[in-house]
């Protein structure tokens, strides 16, 4: 186990794991605001709640035959609620990958939100490029 902020390297000049709590939301965004944390908790689950209502509302929108999309969204929705699982059971997500290069240093993430932004990257090109979509005339 790796103690808060500590890291250890992987790949050198490419990849740590380290130990950081999320206590915010996508990208670390509300993790410095200035508000009681009981308060945060409650904000960020109510947040988090929201989405996946909303994730499962258009779910429901999916064709049989969008399969790309549907990979994509069960994708979203596993990574979803198992970080929201995380804000529930201890308050925070914790984030233990850390990426970087030269000077380009990326958020650290855990494989939840990985596995959000792969769902999220198949939802878009389902959209864009694999599913024909006809506009529909008044």
């Amino acid at each position: 186990m790796i103690a808060p902020l500590d890291t250890t390297t992987i790949i050198p000049g490419l990849l740590d794991f380290i130990h950081v709590r999320n206590s915010g939301v996508a990208f670390g965004i509300l993790n410095e605001a200035r508000m009681p944390e009981r308060l945060k908790s409650i904000l960020t689950t109510a947040l988090a709640t929201c989405a996946l209502l909303g994730i499962g509302l258009y779910a429901r929108h999916i064709r049989q035959h969008e399969k790309l999309a549907r990979v994509g969204l069960s994708l979203i929705l596993g990574g979803a609620i198992g970080n929201l699982i995380d804000r529930v059971r201890v308050g925070y997500v914790l984030d233990y990958v850390d990426v970087y290069w030269r000077g380009w240093h990326f958020w650290a993430f855990n494989i939840a939100d990985a596995s959000i932004t792969i769902g999220a990257i198949l939802v878009f090109v389902d959209l864009l490029l694999v599913t024909p979509h006809a506009s529909h005339s008044v």
